[in-house]
């Protein structure tokens, strides 16, 4: 296994390789000055290089490893195929509640190959063939700033107007005792195995760690999670509540307020040794066949040359305006570089922003932009805006009206679970956020998006008709909900005596 996850010999893998990072490919010729040079092919990049390239500028992108980045190679498209075959796996087993019953055998080497096919599948949009038929020169190396309007990379040197830092980011390795001795895992490895793991330890409690955590339970793996202060503890404590009850139900040894401290092998398995919050000595250990660290993020900005380019640092992140622009007003940020949400989606939205800003006069900030985040666990756990706690936290008094899924005709059919609640600021009906939990919250949170974008008003989404029965009714609800606020008891009595006059 490869240290980017890929398996050495897998028809798939060799055929992804040969799409985003083939080894026969020849530089171009550098052109006298670019309008635009990328560093970074992953979705910021990409799309940054093609939208320029679309109107007419003469852009080159350059990437040191895989184009598509970690979405592509060990993020969003192997993580929900493994999450989709271990969905396919708990909802046969699950579906006796329904009156119907099967048996489940779990394949993994079928399913791990079916996820290097998807994958294979996906690279041609973002190989390099595609984007030099784009008129892109795609530069495959390591590049770094020279100048203040200078990259170098493979021996050339690329002068340009404009320049985006792109790099993402990698997964965060802890510093823990005998961690690299043991030998571990992280979401740009795991995607790699070819067997499945009798047991699995993992560290971190965040969205990838609850996701594969429950992945590969529903697989068969004997799991345990080791999470700090909670699960999901940048969500909604109601919505973490229903995930945690989730984990128990299907099996998953969940400690939270556990820190590591140290790991070791023994007897071909990692053992994990930890504290748990309020206790002072070190006197309990887990083990596993693997182990998996899922404790953060950091972003990829070694080795740029950003001091030559006049790019300052602040707390160990690009110091930026409000419009993405670094110290060098030549020189933007996008994607999870930029040190803010670190989805696709947002480095998608990253780029067209910064596109407008660094050429076309823009004044676009990144702090408008509203964006949605999503866990696919099951339930899924999705956010636009401010949790409830995060408005108190800033001072504000605020309302919460809450829908539960079951309470829904087509939650109730389905046997749903979760809920979904909108906060508003209080004595208005402007909303500061959507909390969304349940079957499809992702797909929800567009609508959420959409609307804060748009009215933003509670009382319109009472006007709003949906399809019968669907979970999205949940948000005429809501409207409904905060409409009958309105009502007070003298309102109410002055419309008994107007109804009164026509009997």
């Amino acid at each position: 296994m490869s240290a980017a996850g890929l398996v050495p010999g897998d028809a798939s893998d060799i055929r992804l390789r040969r799409l985003v990072a083939p080894e026969d490919w020849t530089n171009p010729a550098p052109q006298p000055k670019y309008d635009l040079v990328v560093l970074g092919g992953g979705p910021a990049g990409l799309v940054a290089a093609a939208g320029a390239a679309g109107l007419g500028a003469k852009v080159a992108l350059v990437e040191k490893g895989l184009l598509g980045g970690d979405c592509l190679i060990a993020g969003c498209v192997p993580s929900k195929a493994l999450l989709a075959a271990a969905r396919a796996a708990h909802e046969a087993r699950a579906a006796g509640r329904f009156g119907v019953h099967a048996e489940v055998t779990v394949d993994f080497p079928a399913l791990m190959a079916r996820l290097r096919e998807v994958r294979a599948d996906l690279a041609p949009q973002d190989s390099a063939e595609r984007f030099r038929s784009l008129g892109v020169d795609v530069f495959l190396g390591e590049g770094r700033f020279t100048g203040r309007d200078t990259v170098a990379v493979g021996g050339a040197s690329l002068r340009f107007r404009k320049a985006f830092v792109a790099t993402g980011g990698r997964a965060t390795v802890p510093d823990l005792p005998g961690l690299q001795e043991a030998g571990f895992h992280t979401n740009e490895t795991i995607f790699g195995l070819v067997e499945l793991p009798r047991s699995l330890v993992v560290v971190g409690g965040g969205p990838i760690g609850c996701e594969l955590a429950q992945a590969f339970r529903r697989l068969g793996s004997e799991v345990t999670v080791l999470a700090r202060p909670r699960l999901l503890p940048r969500e909604d404590g109601d919505a973490a509540a229903l995930l945690r009850q989730a984990f128990l139900e299907e099996g998953i040894h969940l400690l939270e307020g556990a820190e590591a401290t140290s790991v070791r092998l023994q007897d071909g398995q990692r053992v994990v040794a930890f504290r748990l919050d309020g206790e002072d000595r070190e006197v309990r250990e887990v083990r596993g066949d693997l182990l998996l660290v899922a404790t953060g993020r950091t972003l990829n900005l070694e080795g740029l040359g950003l001091d030559a380019a006049g790019i300052d640092l602040e707390a160990g992140k690009l110091k930026l305006d409000p419009r993405l622009r670094t110290t060098n007003p030549r020189i933007y940020a996008a994607g999870d570089a930029a040190g803010g949400y670190q989805f696709t989606h947002a480095a998608d939205a990253h780029a067209r922003l910064v596109l407008r800003n660094a050429f076309f006069f823009g004044r676009g900030r990144a702090g408008e932009l509203v964006v949605p985040r999503c866990t696919y666990t099951d339930p899924e756990v999705a956010q636009i805006g401010l949790t409830k706690a995060e408005a108190e936290a800033r001072g504000l008094a605020v309302d919460a009206f809450r829908i539960d899924f079951a309470d829904t005709d087509r939650g109730a059919v389905e046997g749903a679970t979760g809920f979904l609640q909108a906060v508003v600021k209080r004595g208005t009906d402007r909303v500061l956020g959507f909390t969304l939990v349940g079957p499809h919250a992702g797909d929800l949170a567009g609508e959420a998006a959409v609307f804060m974008a748009t009215s933003g008003r509670l009382a319109a989404l009472d006007a709003i008709i949906h399809p019968y029965p669907t979970l999205a009714e949940g948000f005429k609800r809501l409207g409904g909900a905060y409409m009958k606020t309105r009502l007070s008891p003298g309102l109410a009595a002055l419309f008994r005596r107007y109804f009164a006059l026509f009997r």
